[in-house]
């Protein structure tokens, strides 16, 4: 189970490293509901994610995520200690401060730019992220860290960008036809000829045996009248005479 586990990983930062660029080490932000949750399992967060994600890994937070676990208040004083340990990054909401939630989401954008991996519990904050291409979520799911498959929409621009890169442009499109027109002579690629296929043979006649006829009874000559009207040949009956029939049952008698 720990080697499918660590090769799905491994797959997953992949697939954003070569898709969006991200590098080691990696960035991981932090709010106050994934510090409840570990205090509240009993979990160590940067044993648990230098174990999970390897050990060039970054746990970093921002002012409004400590700030919002302070107007807390006593309810989460335990997460607001494990908030406080990490180093806190800098955003934009210096003079007004705002929920970790919203600060989050400034952080990423439209696109991640400084290609950072989410660590929340807030589901609401992850369905809105789920909508930005490029942001990995990290979550604890059974008193274990998981790292989310990617989204739809990751899955979307990546294949956006490949074909971009790998596919062919219209310009190229145009250049092709031409070429086509030149050389072969052929104007669009409807008028190309596809080669016929061979159509697939059945058995072989000689390798099959014959089948048997079956035999029909023999049909009785049949005699026709000039009408054409078919009539069955009538046999014709002898009589005996009567001096036989009575010589017959004297015999019988006798």
């Amino acid at each position: 189970m720990r080697i499918n586990r660590h090769k799905r990983i491994q797959k997953t930062l992949a697939f954003y490293a070569n898709n969006f660029g991200f590098r080691k080490p990696f960035q991981v932000l932090i709010d106050g509901t994934f510090c409840f949750v570990a205090l509240k399992d009993q979990l160590d967060i940067q044993d648990q994610l230098k174990i999970y994600l390897g050990n060039e890994i970054k746990l970093l937070t921002t002012p409004c995520i400590v700030l919002e676990t302070e107007k807390l208040g006593k309810s989460v004083f335990g997460a607001m200690l494990i908030v406080k340990k990490f180093p806190i990054h800098k955003c934009s909401h210096k003079d007004k401060p705002v929920t970790g939630s919203k600060c989050l989401q400034s952080m990423i954008g439209t696109s991640n730019p400084n290609r950072y991996i989410i660590a929340t519990q807030d589901r609401d904050l992850q369905d809105r992220l789920r909508s930005i291409p490029g942001v990995p979520l990290l979550y604890f799911h059974n008193k274990a860290p998981t790292l989310e498959a990617p989204s739809d929409e990751s899955h979307k621009a990546a294949s956006q960008a490949t074909n971009s890169l790998w596919g062919v442009s219209k310009f190229e499109q145009e250049t092709l036809a031409k070429l086509k027109e030149v050389e072969l002579g052929v104007k669009s690629d409807s008028e190309l000829t596809p080669k016929k296929r061979k159509k697939r043979g059945g058995a072989n006649p000689l390798s099959c045996k014959k089948s048997k006829k079956k035999k029909s009874d023999p049909v009785q000559p049949e005699s026709k009248s000039d009408g054409g009207v078919k009539k069955k040949r009538s046999r014709k009956r002898k009589k005996i005479p009567q001096h036989v029939k009575d010589e017959l049952m004297r015999l019988k008698s006798a």
